[in-house]
């Protein structure tokens, strides 16, 4: 996931773009017009031991993704289904809620004071967001967590599910984590997945999918939840490794690709069926290599796309 909070390669900020919006108002004896400039820029919770371990690690470099591979659509309200016209096709995931919760937030990394106060995770507290990691070479986990979660938003929606993000790069930073969680209790969620990748040590491969605890107290239960997790997380692993043809991780998990966790308060607090999935660790020279390519991350958002299907769909 990564929470990694280590100096990440600097990058510039060539992937802010600005929109220009042109406006006219006519009115009955003449007609008047204006510009509008709108600057726009493109888990909770620590690192496994094994990834605290590894980003202190110097990682073998990666290939940097074109921009043309990293670009991605932008949306209005980061938490509507903004279909056009307010309908959604009909498809085998009709009347189904979705929520997608992409890792971190570009611009984290701009409001270190805010992500790094304290909020309710259920018996104890976290810091609200962290910045997340990075590729050697530079490319930022949160970006790489709003393509993917881009591409799997277009996928549910096309089997006519409703499909709610927890933000899509419209805010200055955050949201924090019980934010997330609470915006897929709010939407009344059938599934809510977090995207990620991990920030391991290199020579740790692989994906996993995070699975919630059973966690009580603070304003934490998860009893309901942690069941029907399980079969999400399960489904998910089953397809996304045959979609992407990548190994369940080797350094967590006995091979199972999955990995139960307590701290996390975007589990703890969800009351809808939630897992997370580490697509694969960008400290990896290797895994780098397939994160940073936009055909493995189309191939990534089917395989949770197929799982989150088969999961609804049981």
């Amino acid at each position: 996931m990564s929470y990694d909070e280590s100096p990440q390669p600097a990058r510039g900020r060539s992937g802010r773009r600005k929109l220009t919006v042109a406006v006219a108002v006519l009115v009955p004896t003449a007609a008047a017009g204006w510009l509008v400039w709108q600057g726009m820029s493109g888990p909770d919770g620590g690192p496994t031991p094994a990834s605290a371990a590894g980003v202190a690690a110097s990682a073998s470099t990666a290939t940097t993704p074109s921009a043309a591979a990293t670009a991605r659509p932008r949306t209005g309200d980061a938490q509507a289904d903004d279909v056009p016209g307010g309908t959604v096709p009909a498809g085998p995931l009709a009347g189904k809620v979705l929520v997608i919760d992409p890792g971190h937030n570009p611009r984290n990394r701009d409001h270190t004071a805010e992500i790094n106060k304290p909020v309710n995770i259920g018996a104890t507290s976290k810091e609200c967001d962290t910045t997340g990691t990075s590729t050697e070479a530079g490319y930022p986990e949160a970006e790489f967590t709003l393509d993917v979660s881009h591409r799997l938003r277009d996928l549910l929606r096309k089997e006519g599910a409703k499909v709610t993000f927890t933000h899509d790069d419209e805010r200055p930073y955050g949201p924090c984590v019980d934010e997330r969680a609470r915006i897929g209790n709010t939407a009344k969620a059938d599934a809510a997945i977090s995207v990620h990748a991990d920030g391991s040590a290199p020579g740790n491969r692989g994906f996993h999918v995070i699975l919630p605890a059973l966690v009580k107290g603070g304003g934490a239960d998860t009893t309901a939840i942690v069941g029907p997790s399980r079969d999400l997380g399960e489904h998910i692993v089953g397809t996304f490794g045959r979609e992407t043809g990548s190994a369940p991780a080797n350094y967590l998990g006995e091979g199972t690709g999955l990995d139960v966790r307590g701290d996390l308060g975007g589990l703890n607090l969800s009351t809808a069926p939630k897992v997370f999935i580490e697509c694969g660790n960008m400290r990896d020279s290797s895994d780098a290599e397939l994160l940073t390519d936009a055909k493995w991350r189309q191939k990534a958002a089917q395989g949770l796309a197929d799982g989150i299907r088969g999961f609804l769909k049981k």
